[in-house]
């Protein structure tokens, strides 16, 4: 079976960021394929990334946990991933 318009997750684990976080984010949604999910993963930042990741609250799903490095947040996401 064909899916017409599949769910797209996109997962962004996030430590340290706070200068790109929001590009990053806002260009995910952004893109003209609108079925997506954005995962963004705080990765115990020590900036003002979580404040940042905090603003799209409502657009995205926020995690935040202690610093576990990149793939661990990476694997975190994609257990809340449905697409």
């Amino acid at each position: 079976m064909i899916v017409e318009n599949p769910l797209v997750s996109i997962i962004i684990p996030c430590y340290n960021n706070q200068d790109f976080i929001e590009d990053a984010i806002a260009s995910c949604l952004n893109q003209s394929y609108s079925n997506i999910e954005v995962i963004v993963v705080n990765d115990g930042s020590k900036d003002e990334s979580l404040k940042r990741i905090i603003n799209f609250k409502g657009e995205i799903v926020v995690i935040d946990q202690e610093n576990s490095g990149a793939s661990i947040a990476r694997n975190r996401g994609l257990t809340k991933a449905k697409g």
